[in-house]
């Protein structure tokens, strides 16, 4: 298996990507292919220790920037995302892994290998931490204004997801709200509604925010805009927490000592809240292995995202989303 890392993706680039493809190459047993400018990569390459065998170097001189939109992206015809993601289209890797602009990586990944079939829009899917496992939460920023029809392919793309990586044979599938009943929430919640419940889904309504994080649903579909601040809030949020929990532990030698005996226990939450576990949200709905990891990801995040896209590949994600997708389109024109 081979997976292609944009090496300038990360605001610290290229180095996180650089050591991440050595170490995950020896860790998960793929061929990694870095993409970024030969003679920065080769140097950084020399100066880190380890076995480097199965990682090589595929030349792009051009980066795009977080700040870059369409016009600036066009004019840098030979940047990484678009020469990692046409190797990924010629079959010279498996999947495509990302750190940088979310929206470039979109704009490319249309572009490049455009959407699976009866695809209406694709969307940006994240695993949340909850109680007693994860939770599928889609769209996370893809598509800030959605239509109810978008959020019902959310929902069969988020319960293939659910089933092939989380090994949930009968996701829950809700809808996010803020009421649990029926007839809550705005135009596009009200109207979504009767729509996911019509479709072949294990769907159970509406859902707040507290029944997501105490494991009561394992699929939330939402438009873009709600989700991606969600998911932003929500990371901030477990970042206070491990953050307010080491200063108030650290703060005499009584809470000292408390800490050291609970250690193992903060260090399994501090786990469970990093979103460096997880490293990248895959692209839904196009017609590849795109996956996509915040811009401040370090070494280890790149790692898990390297991870991610393995799994994905071993667990045939891309033809069980086709199967999936082919499937709904037969059932609506019957």
């Amino acid at each position: 298996m081979t997976i292609v890392l944009d090496a300038m993706g990360s605001d610290d680039r290229p180095d996180p990507e650089v050591q991440a493809a050595v170490t995950a190459s020896n860790a998960y047993d793929v061929d990694i292919i870095l993409v970024g400018d030969e003679q920065v990569l080769s140097q950084k390459l020399a100066a880190i220790p380890g076995d480097q065998s199965r990682v090589s170097v595929a030349h792009a001189p051009e980066a795009l920037d977080m700040t870059d939109h369409i016009l600036e992206a066009r004019s840098k015809k030979q940047n990484t995302m678009r020469v990692g993601m046409e190797l990924v289209k010629a079959g010279d890797g498996d999947a495509f892994v990302t750190a940088g602009n979310t929206g470039m990586a979109m704009y490319y990944a249309k572009k490049v290998f455009g959407d699976i079939k009866g695809v209406i829009r694709p969307s940006l899917c994240a695993v949340f931490p909850v109680r007693n496992g994860h939770a599928v939460v889609l769209d996370i920023g893809a598509n800030a204004e959605c239509r109810p029809d978008f959020l019902v392919q959310f929902a069969i793309m988020g319960q293939i997801y659910a089933q092939t990586m989380l090994g949930i044979e009968q996701p829950r599938i809700g809808l996010l709200s803020n009421g649990e009943e029926e007839g809550k929430g705005n135009d596009l919640v009200r109207q979504t509604y009767p729509l996911l419940e019509q479709a072949d889904l294990n769907f159970i309504g509406n859902v707040e925010g507290k029944e997501l994080f105490n494991g009561q649903v394992d699929v939330v579909v939402t438009d873009g805009f709600t989700g991606n601040v969600m998911l932003k809030s929500t990371e901030a949020v477990a970042k206070l927490i491990v953050d307010i929990l080491k200063e108030e532990l650290m703060g005499s030698f009584r809470t000292k000592m408390g800490a050291l005996l609970a250690k193992p226990a903060f260090g399994k939450i501090k786990q469970m809240l990093d979103p460096a576990e997880i490293g990248a949200a895959p692209l839904m709905g196009i017609d590849g292995l795109v996956f996509v990891g915040h811009g401040r990801s370090d070494a280890r995040a790149m790692v898990s995202a390297v991870r991610g896209a393995k799994q994905a590949v071993d667990n045939q994600l891309l033809p069980e989303l086709r199967k999936a997708i082919t499937s709904s389109l037969q059932k609506e024109e019957k």
